[in-house]
């Protein structure tokens, strides 16, 4: 088992961050091969200059090694992107084409830059008031091409919940915060699974079922990062209910977790079966998560061997030219396990994003 950082020196992580960075800036699907074809409309989730979700995370990763590092090209890739996307003109508001605003309340955050305000509000009211609800209030994975009619899945905590709680925080809007909080509790209601504390991709009210009750990995590091981000985000202070609420819930995932982690430090893409591929964006969202739980206090300072031990793992799987291998592309909804088992492996920019973050919190090690 890995005792400290000493694996790897600190020179190292910040090369390999950059090696990251550079691809994940210049990522392009050059042959159309993962363009999803919808009724109306083509979404490519893999170039770089689109606005949608694996954008809105690689941008996160980035922004928070800028900010931790004082690395002014990574700003300046962020700062680019907003510029070159807002000159084209945003996309249609969904779930996933929120993501981006988490990095853009971060921006605004720092420079009080009120051309952003606009922006902000607007994205945040659009959540409030006219985005489509399923029974019970939650927000209804809406997302280019199929409704989603009545379905919650983890992927919404992350792309939209954390970015309204940003911005509820920084224009004072309580009723956003409030939002956020009944968001989170209506998810762990109908995803977390209580036998393993695990989480399954999706909740359907159309049939009240978890489809294939999938423990995908994915699905689950959104949540393994979207909860100590929303404690850091809200402030929540200890004796807060939310905020041991939230511990509390980390904690039986994280327990799971190391319990499945594969001998390569890596996580299997459904994370309680063997015969699933090895996954690497996932594993990037756990050491994130687990190590920056692990640095607030929030759960044990055993469980830094496990993120340790991924981190190893999932450096193991970044090409020469910063490529993170072992990377699922998107996954909608599956009904059944093989589903999840058949997806294909390429590069994706929330590869590369998930790899930047979780070496950001990792530098962390070194102060």
């Amino acid at each position: 088992m890995i005792q400290n950082k000493a694996f790897i020196e600190k020179e190292e992580v910040v090369s390999y961050i950059n090696l990251l960075m550079n691809n994940l800036s210049q990522i392009k699907d050059n042959t159309g091969e993962f363009l999803l074809h919808f009724d109306d409309v083509v979404v490519d989730d893999k170039s770089w200059a689109v606005w949608n979700w694996p954008q809105g995370v690689g941008l996160y990763g980035i922004h928070k090694y800028s900010r931790l590092s004082g690395d002014q090209k990574a700003l300046k890739i962020v700062t680019d992107w907003f510029k070159d996307r807002f000159e084209e003109g945003v996309p249609p508001k969904n779930v996933n084409t929120m993501a981006p605003l988490l990095t853009l309340a971060f921006l605004y955050e720092e420079t009080k830059d009120k051309s952003l305000i606009p922006h902000l509000e607007e994205w945040a009211e659009w959540v409030m008031h006219d985005m489509p609800r399923t029974k019970e209030n939650g927000l209804q994975h809406m997302t280019y091409g199929p409704e989603n009619k009545n379905q919650l899945w983890d992927d919404t905590l992350m792309m939209t919940v954390l970015p309204l709680a940003k911005i509820g925080m920084l224009f004072n809007k309580q009723e956003y915060i409030e939002e956020a909080k009944k968001q989170f509790l209506i998810h762990i209601k109908y995803l977390s699974d209580r036998k393993t504390g695990l989480w399954f991709h999706g909740w359907t009210f159309e049939g009240n079922h978890n489809y294939a009750e999938a423990l995908w990995g994915r699905g689950n590091c959104w949540i393994t990062i979207a909860i100590p981000e929303i404690i850091e985000i809200l402030e929540l202070k200890e004796g807060d209910f939310f905020r041991e609420f939230l511990i509390d819930t980390l904690k039986r995932q994280v327990e799971t977790l190391a319990q499945y982690q594969d001998e390569s430090g890596l996580w299997h893409t459904l994370i309680n079966d063997k015969t699933s591929y090895l996954e690497a964006s996932a594993t990037a969202g756990f050491a994130y998560g687990i190590l920056k739980s692990v640095h607030k206090g929030y759960i044990s300072q055993e469980y830094k061997e496990v993120a340790y031990k991924a981190i190893q793992g999932m450096l193991r799987e970044v090409s020469k030219d910063g490529a993170l291998q072992k990377v699922s592309v998107g996954t909608g909804m599956g009904d059944s396990l093989d589903f999840y088992k058949e997806i294909k492996i390429t590069t994706m920019p929330y590869g590369q994003s998930l790899a930047v973050l979780c070496l950001a919190e990792f530098l962390h090690s070194y102060s």
